[in-house]
């Protein structure tokens, strides 16, 4: 499929599915389309099953999608990168402690904990995978990708902190955990080609993509925010930020660093140094539109993809009831992987709700899925990518739907507490 093929199919398919939404579900977003993408799926099947001539163009022509190849060489540092501009950066520094323990230790928890509990689950099964490549779907399955909660978390007025928190989890455990996947499917190919890969080359493997990438991203994003207090244009100065998140992409694929966490970096330092001078963009609400409207956009666009490439999966009895069965197991990992951070910072220094709202509020998306299409060729990615499909269908409509009500709660005992501590006795 040609880019204006595949241009022009995700474009018509978006919109024609966001007006869907907008004139009779009235969702948010990225929910509402998922729902109506997933029918759309199960329209398209049906219509495969009865050898309807369209659908089955149609679905040739979807499998011919590079969606990896899409989302890490084109959408995933553009999403991160405007991310990272929407949060506070000077809220997010004051809670740098907490991010990088949760985004790091939480992932490296959840990593390891969703890889065994897998390798039980398909040892049940009697499949015969072996445990890295459980642990490459503990990695594929961990980061959390939050869009739609951070929107609801917005309108229902939370706490700052806890916004601020969730966001900026988010933000470092998808980069973390692309680096945790690339390093666990270094080792799987090694273990396929009957090699070793010692524990110093991991190291220095991972050292290098997550490191390198933090690095690249601070220094493309210091020289971007250095061209941008020297102009007063706002056409200018949204392409100087369009060519630091190319760069970000480009330059990580030759020095083989991180490019989302280079992103991820580069839009922190931009927005920490703007924070800091008021004056470096001039069209400032103007600036924070488009890249506002860029990830939304770029949201939408995954859903879509994501829900079109479930045609070229296949579906079997065993992967789905193992898509189920891994819905309940990953929310568990998901409380013990915010527990743990919690106990060991001090419950204190966290608002009411935040776990439940961490854990509830941790959505699976299209940076999963991507993920779950690179991994090696074999019977293992097939199962993987039917299992990770269920996970975030459940995840997107199921607590996406759900977060609205506990998000208010939070809210309502923020209120509440401050009511009272400001009470006099």
């Amino acid at each position: 499929m040609s880019l204006l093929d595949l241009s022009a199919l995700l474009i018509v398919v978006t919109g024609a599915l966001a007006f869907l939404n907008n004139r009779f579900l009235k969702l948010p977003p990225s929910i509402g389309v998922t729902a109506l993408g997933l029918a759309l799926s199960v329209l398209l099947l049906l219509l495969v099953a009865l050898k309807v001539p369209f659908a089955q163009t149609a679905v040739a022509l979807v499998k011919d999608i590079q969606f990896e190849d899409f989302v890490f060489q084109g959408v995933l540092s553009f999403l991160l990168f405007a991310g990272a501009l929407g949060v506070n950066s000077r809220a997010l520094w004051a809670l740098r402690g907490p991010v990088l323990t949760f985004a790091l230790l939480s992932t490296a928890l959840s990593t390891a904990l969703v890889g065994l509990v897998t390798f039980g689950l398909v040892r049940l099964f009697g499949l015969d995978i072996p445990v890295v490549y459980c642990l490459l779907f503990g990695a594929l399955i961990s980061p959390t990708d939050p869009v739609s909660v951070l929107g609801v978390l917005k309108r229902a007025q939370v706490p700052r902190r806890i916004e601020t928190l969730v966001a900026g989890e988010s933000l470092f455990n998808d980069g973390v955990g692309v680096v945790a996947f690339a390093v666990i499917a270094s080792v799987a190919t090694a273990a396929g080609a009957h090699g070793a890969a010692s524990a110093p080359g991991v190291a220095l493997f991972f050292a290098q993509e997550a490191l390198g990438g933090l690095l690249l991203g601070s220094v493309l994003g210091v020289v971007g925010w250095w061209a941008l207090r020297h102009l007063d244009d706002f056409v200018v100065e949204v392409l100087i930020t369009l060519g630091v998140v190319v760069s970000c992409t480009a330059v990580a694929a030759h020095l083989h660093t991180s490019a989302p966490l280079a992103a991820v970096a580069a839009g922190l330092v931009i927005g920490l140094l703007n924070d800091r001078v008021p004056a470096t963009l001039t069209s400032h609400e103007k600036f924070e539109g488009f890249w506002e409207l860029t990830d939304e956009l770029l949201n939408i666009v995954l859903f879509v993809l994501l829900a079109l490439k479930v045609v070229a999966l296949t579906f079997n009895g065993t992967a789905l009831i193992l898509g189920v069965l891994a819905v309940p197991l990953l929310l568990a990992v998901r409380a013990v992987s915010v527990a743990v951070p919690v106990w060991l910072l001090g419950a204190g220094r966290f608002p009411p709700f935040t776990r439940r709202l961490m854990v509830w509020g941790g959505l699976r998306g299209a940076i999963s899925v991507a993920l779950a299409f690179s991994v090696p060729a074999g019977p293992e990615r097939e199962l993987f990518l039917v299992m990770t499909y269920v996970i975030v269908v459940f995840s997107v409509l199921v607590q996406g739907l759900t977060m609205g009500g506990l998000a208010r709660r939070a809210a309502g005992a923020e209120t509440s507490d401050a009511g009272t501590a400001g009470r006099t006795p």
